[in-house]
This record gives structure tokens, C-alpha cells and sequence, in this order.
């Protein structure tokens, strides 16, 4: 076991299965020399050259296009968006074209595509999105979101190795914020839901970031017993661990950093209404940001996303209904 920063597991998770199979590379902008807008793969094309490390042009489109062409003949690229937001220029490559050529022709596209994401450093709003779900909702793809450096490693490695195309989100907040023990080497941490904390009375879900303000909203909660269930996965969604976390314990509050309407966090309540319902002592809640862009204004961004004090209000208001 090593203690890595989130972005360091990151970095490692690329590293070992670059080192352990040649059919991985990575295409980005600014990845090669520069080692990337964030420094995740900062001496990666001193170690492993231009061909496997291809610095691309600022085209999003081209990029996810030329790792569709790649994957159906046996590579296995890894892309980088400097940001998340900017996937909405390969919107079509992605989701008309890798989300169904296994549909539609029978052939494997095992592409990643890394997407820094979220907001809480005054990023403004091109730079500060979460747009986790517009994926949700194309078949095909895979979308998962780690909150923790030891997850960040494994989910990355089986996203890597998956045969279909997966959205690996990354926090961008929590790339220097976040520490823990990762194990050395290669591993894979399976597409389910992990319990961050266990508790009985309450349970907060949530995924990425969201995770780390739930816990800490809900660590000394008037002698409440919360659990915290981290989601890792939005598709697939573990809705056995989601219903399970329900019937244990009855009350549930949402924390989606992503723009309410329609968000990862719609789709988990919809899918308690529907199936655990009759488990439930009081309403779903949900804690979201409101449909607007993201300011530049830190205090307007504060105010804005998901605040600990705001999720600790919440779980007070639910345990008491």
C-alpha cells in the first residue's frame, strides 16, 4: 500500500496498465510534453513516447472518433477532455457512434475517456459542469464517478479493461484535496455501490465529491446513526445496494452537485418511488444545484452548490419528520 493523492492514483492506475499492455494509449490535449492541464501524466511521454502519449488537436470530435477507429481494431485508448464540459463537442462520436456500434455491427469499442469535472474552484461556467447524466441517458455507455484515491485507481483499470465504452469522471476538486492508501500494482474495483459509512437511521447517497460532503455533514448528526452510501457507479447503477440501503434505513437524502432536473440523483429517487416505496418512513430528499450555469463569484458558487451545512439541515429536517 502506498498513500497517494487522488490525481497520483490516477496517474499510477494510467501508468500500470500502460506498462502491462501495449495496446494502451492515450490521446489528449496538452498531455505529451505539457503532461497534462492538471499534471496526470506529467513524464508519461518521457517513459512511454510520442505514439503511445499523442498530444491531439483542440477537437474533441476527432478525438473520440480516432479512439472509436482504434478500439475496433484491438487498441484500447484512453482519452482525456481537459474538461468535462468540453465533451459536448464529441457529443455525436460518443454517443451515436461508440454508445452503439456494438449494437449495431457486433464489435467492442473499449475506449476511456477521463473527464475532470465539477466545480468549488470559481472555474465559471464552461469549466465547472457535471454532466454525468446527459450519458446516463445513451445506452452503451458506462459512466462511473469515484470520490476516494483508492476507487480512482480501480474503477480507472476497469474501465480501461472493460469492452465497452466507459466516462470515467473525475473530480477535479478533489485531485490534490483527497489522500488515502491505494494498493500497489494493478487491481480493478468493481462497477457497484461501496457503504462509505454504516449507520441505521438515515442514509445519505451520493457519488464523487458529494461523498465527502455527506460524510463530514453527517459525522456527529445529534447522535443519529447516517449511513453514507457512495453510488461509484452511475451505469450500471447498483440498485440492489440502493434498495437494501433503503430498507435498512427508511430515510433518504440525495446529494447531486449536478444541476437538479433530470440529474443521477432524479434517476436513484425514481427508481426508490418505484421499487422501495413501501421501505420508506418519510419523503426522498433531494440536495442539488439549481438549474442555472455556474458563477465565476466564489460566493455565488458557494452559495450555489451543495453545501455541508446545507446537507447537515436536511438530514436534521428528515430525521425529525
Amino acid at each position: 500500500m502506498s498513500v497517494m493523492t487522488y490525481l497520483q492514483a490516477i496517474s499510477d492506475g494510467l501508468r500500470q496498465e500502460m506498462r502491462a499492455d501495449e495496446r494502451v494509449f492515450l490521446m489528449g490535449e496538452d498531455i505529451g510534453v505539457f503532461g497534462g492541464a492538471f499534471k496526470v501524466t506529467d513524464g508519461f511521454i518521457d517513459e512511454f513516447g510520442p505514439q503511445r502519449v499523442m498530444d491531439t488537436p483542440l477537437a474533441e470530435s476527432g478525438i473520440i472518433g480516432t479512439a472509436v477507429g482504434a478500439s475496433v481494431v484491438g487498441m484500447r485508448p484512453v482519452c482525456e477532455m481537459q474538461f468535462a464540459d468540453f465533451i459536448s463537442c464529441g457529443f455525436d462520436q460518443l454517443v451515436n457512434v461508440a454508445g452503439k456500434t456494438r449494437y449495431r455491427m457486433g464489435l467492442a469499442v473499449p475506449i476511456t475517456v477521463r473527464l475532470p469535472s465539477g466545480g468549488g474552484f470559481s472555474g465559471g461556467p464552461f469549466h465547472s459542469q457535471n454532466p454525468e447524466a446527459w450519458f446516463m441517458h445513451a445506452p452503451g455507455l458506462k459512466v462511473v464517478a469515484p470520490s476516494s484515491a483508492e476507487d480512482a485507481k480501480g474503477l480507472l483499470i476497469g474501465a480501461i479493461r472493460d469492452p465497452n465504452p466507459v466516462l470515467f469522471f473525475e473530480h477535479k476538486h478533489l485531485y490534490r484535496r483527497v489522500k488515502g492508501e491505494v494498493p500497489d500494482g494493478t487491481f480493478t474495483t468493481p462497477f457497484t455501490a461501496r457503504v462509505a459509512r454504516d449507520g441505521d437511521d438515515l442514509v445519505v447517497i451520493a457519488y464523487g465529491a458529494m461523498v465527502h460532503t455527506a460524510l463530514e455533514a453527517t459525522e456527529d448528526l445529534d447522535g443519529a446513526s447516517v449511513r453514507v452510501l457512495d453510488l461509484r457507479s452511475l451505469v450500471p447503477l447498483d440498485e440492489a445496494a440502493i434498495l437494501e440501503s433503503v430498507r435498512r434505513c427508511s430515510k433518504v437524502v440525495i446529494v447531486d452537485e449536478a444541476n437538479a432536473t433530470c440529474a443521477a440523483g432524479a434517476q436513484v429517487a425514481a427508481l426508490i418511488a418505484e421499487k422501495g416505496f413501501e421501505d420508506l418512513d418519510g419523503p426522498v430528499v433531494r440536495v442539488a444545484t439549481a438549474d442555472v450555469p455556474i458563477p465565476f463569484s466564489p460566493p455565488l458558487e458557494q452559495a450555489l452548490l451543495p453545501s455541508v451545512d446545507r446537507v447537515r439541515e436536511v438530514c436534521r429536517e428528515l430525521l425529525e419528520y
